[in-house]
């Protein structure tokens, strides 16, 4: 997957002009894909009940292709936005150089404190290429709607095909809105070596399913739920 470059004089940064409109370079088409590392970690956990395994993890290499795929001839930009809390660093570091290899590049903030988020950056980077380049299309994978909803409505009330990336237990800002597309994260070809522990909704059999308990019933007495006079 091939990236725009990123300078010192920021992401993409363009060179100066004569300041002569006429003379402006055309803008390059891109295709963006944003990832929301801490969110998509995260709402993994609450989807199949539990924490990631490397076999539950999402496949960067199959999302790269995914997002090729769809692009044709256009530049392609792949980025992902991460924390590193305290001590994570040597933790991280494989991971980080994995996705580095996929020809992603990666954003990371060190987590010093709540308010330590990367919602702000991502935002930042998106209206950047917004401006660098023609954007066609924006994949943000993230549930939080809260944080992108309004401004992912915006651009895709210029033209831009803009779509989220995520799970559809979560992301109903998504799924509801009628200017944004909304993709499964598993329904990406490969992007899962087995298939989730999770029973969708949205692609239920024409039979229907079961849904077991997450819980033991009993379970409620340990709490001090039990019966009530």
């Amino acid at each position: 997957m091939t990236t725009t470059d990123i300078g010192p004089t920021g992401p993409g940064a363009q060179p100066g002009t004569d300041g002569a409109a006429d003379d402006a370079p055309e803008l390059l088409e891109l295709d963006l894909l944003v990832w929301d590392a801490p969110n998509i970690d995260m709402t993994l956990s609450n989807v199949i009940g539990g924490r990631p395994t490397p076999a539950s993890r999402p496949r960067f290499d199959a999302v790269a292709r995914w997002l090729l795929a769809g692009a044709g001839d256009r530049e392609v930009e792949g980025c992902v936005f991460a924390n590193v809390p305290a001590g994570g660093a040597v933790s991280m570091r494989g991971w980080i150089e994995a996705i580095r290899s996929f020809g992603y590049a990666v954003f990371a903030r060190p987590k010093l404190g709540p308010e330590d988020d990367i919602d702000a950056d991502m935002l930042e980077h998106i209206a950047h290429r917004a401006k660098s380049h023609r954007l066609r299309k924006l994949v943000v994978a993230s549930g939080d709607g809260r944080n992108f909803l309004e401004p992912l409505e915006e651009l895709a009330r210029t033209g831009v095909e803009v779509a989220v990336l995520s799970f559809s237990e979560v992301a109903g800002y998504a799924q509801e809105s009628d200017l944004i597309t909304f993709v499964d994260l598993e329904d990406v070809p490969g992007a899962f070596m087995t298939p989730l522990p999770r029973i969708r909704l949205d692609n239920l059999p024409e039979g229907g399913a079961w849904l077991p308990p997450t819980r033991s019933m009993r379970s409620l007495l340990d709490d001090g739920h039990g019966s009530h006079d």
